[in-house]
């Protein structure tokens, strides 16, 4: 599992792709804070960051499965696949191995935007002035969605050999994830059952989380659905029908 996570993430740092997806993630969130009136911190005047934490997840559904979109695809299509399969790696190795260095480049886009929270800390009036555990939550909350994407994102390129398939399969996997569920639950009369639908979405876990609430069955959810992808991804591995 190492060799493989090292492969895949200094692969990673040694082509463009890397630092594409982490300048355009800080770009557009830095843009949205600080420049864009609408959503501007310094326009609307509270010291919060709900700009990063509202809309970060909608920039994730594009540059998560543009991360992790080759990570079996390119395999298959360079035939290459077979061979890794014959190393003395288990097929949990090389599935988890391949999902760490997804998400530990996702960790490395995130981590800068640490700045933007020291920034509105000292604008507050007064200084330190922001809702710290809020902020806390919601980022615990920001890297499990990470978690999820990536191995959404995982899952989709198992299946196919083409990059573009599996980043389009991704993103729309990973849209229904986040807000599928809850625009779903709208369509139910029934109160019980559009709660339930709801709660099979990550966006209420996400919300909840965002207000300071680190509760376990939100952890549970999010561990449970990342679990879920990555047997999905080993059981299409052990199929072999690719």
């Amino acid at each position: 599992m190492i060799q493989i996570f090292a492969k895949e993430f200094n692969g990673f740092l040694n082509s463009l792709v890397a630092y594409i997806i982490i300048g355009v993630f800080l770009t557009g969130i830095g843009m949205l804070m600080w420049v864009f009136p609408e959503t501007s911190v310094l326009d609307y005047g509270y010291a919060d960051m709900d700009t990063l934490f509202s809309l970060g997840p909608y920039v994730f559904i594009f540059l998560i499965p543009a991360i992790t979109m080759r990570s079996f695809a390119e395999e298959k299509k360079m035939g290459t696949m077979e061979l890794l399969l014959t190393k003395p790696l288990s097929e949990w190795d090389i599935i988890i191995g391949k999902f760490l260095a997804g998400f530990a480049l996702v960790l490395v886009a995130v981590l800068p935007t640490l700045i933007y929270y020291y920034s509105i800390y000292l604008l507050g009036e007064p200084t330190g002035n922001i809702d710290t555990p809020g902020v806390i939550g919601s980022y615990i909350g920001l890297i499990l969605l990470g978690g999820v994407f990536c191995s959404i994102g995982v899952f989709a390129s198992s299946i196919t050999p083409n990059q573009i398939v599996s980043f389009v399969v991704a993103a729309f996997l990973c849209l229904i994830f986040y807000s599928g569920f809850d625009s779903f639950s709208s369509l139910v009369a029934e109160g019980g059952w559009a709660l339930q639908i709801k709660q099979l979405g990550i966006l209420d876990h996400y919300d909840s989380m965002s207000r300071g609430l680190i509760d376990s069955r939100d952890l549970l959810y999010f561990f449970s659905v990342t679990g879920l992808m990555l047997l999905l991804t080993k059981t299409i591995l052990s199929s072999r029908q690719w």
